[in-house]
């Protein structure tokens, strides 16, 4: 059997129907990215884009913020619009890589009304997301995939796509955010399925190597530089099994860097040889603050600590937004991952 009749088999058993059918019958696509984009949940929207249009509909792609300058190798990033079209009928509502609109950022508050009267539609593999069809919705919500963008080129095969599409522009970004989120396949995400995807979205023209490279092996030395600082704060427990770091927001401007640049801290502290959990603290312009969360396999479930506060994400990964300053986040999250942390067993 051929890898493409294996993944045509993959698609067909995997992607719902009700899904295909939903998206063949919309004439114009809303489909939006969750905030603080990352190329999982931006190359989702544009193979989602791929594929509506390709149905014979219009899609138009959006991010409540401008994609951050690390994804402007992405093929069609530069269709990203922060807004509907004021001049467009919508008749249907994706979100792509979140489990509601309340995860999408401002665009959801600007445009409350647009998006509480269109049907919706969620294409997800956070195992935090409890989304359901219960009420006839045609969500897809698959904790197993390691990106959502897995999922989109399984639902590109299942409508008939050819992967190579556009000179391969689809199949770059959709292995853009597979690299992302199984950090070039070196995290325990990474599945047989997902392989399988990943190497037909090669075949079809991604470049692997190149995305790789800029996704994780390429940084601007103003970048380095907010890593230091943040490097420079790093503290561990007592037993040190946790480790932790503070970004501040004069950081930005000390090292002449944009909010987009802390992307990868996190997994920096993750590479800890002793730590349980590995957390950053983001102070935000608001006065909340953003944690991160990363753990070893076999050990905390990130969501647990992340979900004590309204977040969520997946098992090793997770986020949460915590009310109040850095010193009041510390204060009431330490103590709980220290719990989690003393109580896995190696």
């Amino acid at each position: 059997m051929t890898a493409a009749v294996d993944l045509a088999a993959l698609a067909s058993a995997d992607v719902p129907a009700a899904l295909v059918e939903r998206l063949r019958a919309a004439r114009h696509v809303l489909a939006v990215s969750h905030e603080h984009p990352d190329a999982d949940t931006l190359g989702a929207v544009l193979g989602i884009c791929a594929v509506v249009e390709a149905l014979g509909g219009k899609a138009t792609p959006i991010s409540s913020e401008p994609p951050p300058p690390l994804y402007a190798f992405m093929p069609g990033i530069e269709r990203f619009r922060t807004d509907p079209d004021p001049a467009e009928a919508y008749d249907l509502l994706v979100l792509a890589d979140c489990a509601s609109a309340s995860r999408v950022g401002g665009v959801a508050e600007r445009h409350a009304a647009l998006f509480a009267a269109l049907p919706l539609v969620i294409i997800d593999h956070h195992a935090s997301n409890t989304s359901n069809n219960a009420t006839g919705e045609a969500h897809w919500i698959d904790a197993n995939a390691a990106a959502t963008c897995e999922m989109v080129a399984l639902l590109a095969v299942r409508v008939g796509m050819s992967l190579d599409a556009d000179g391969g522009t689809l199949a770059a970004a959709l292995m853009a955010g597979i690299v992302m989120d199984t950090a070039t396949f070196a995290h325990p995400n990474a599945t047989p399925r997902t392989l399988t995807v990943s190497a037909a979205l090669v075949a079809a023209g991604a470049p692997l190597s190149d995305i790789s490279r800029r996704l994780y092996r390429t940084k601007p030395d103003v970048q380095l530089r907010l890593f230091g600082r943040v490097l420079e704060r790093l503290a561990t427990s007592a037993n040190r099994r946790v480790i932790w770091s503070t970004l501040h927001d004069a950081d930005f401007a000390a090292t002449g860097t944009i909010a987009a640049h802390s992307e990868g801290i996190i997994d920096l502290l993750a590479q800890s040889e002793t730590a349980e959990v590995a957390m950053l603290f983001k102070e935000q312009p608001d006065g909340t603050t953003r944690l991160s969360v990363r753990t070893k396999a076999g050990g905390v479930d990130a969501t647990a600590l992340t979900g004590l506060y309204g977040g969520g994400g997946h098992t090793r990964a997770a986020g949460a937004s915590i009310a109040g300053g850095l010193d009041a986040a510390m204060a009431t999250v330490l103590p709980a991952a220290e719990r989690l942390a003393a109580a896995v067993a190696r």
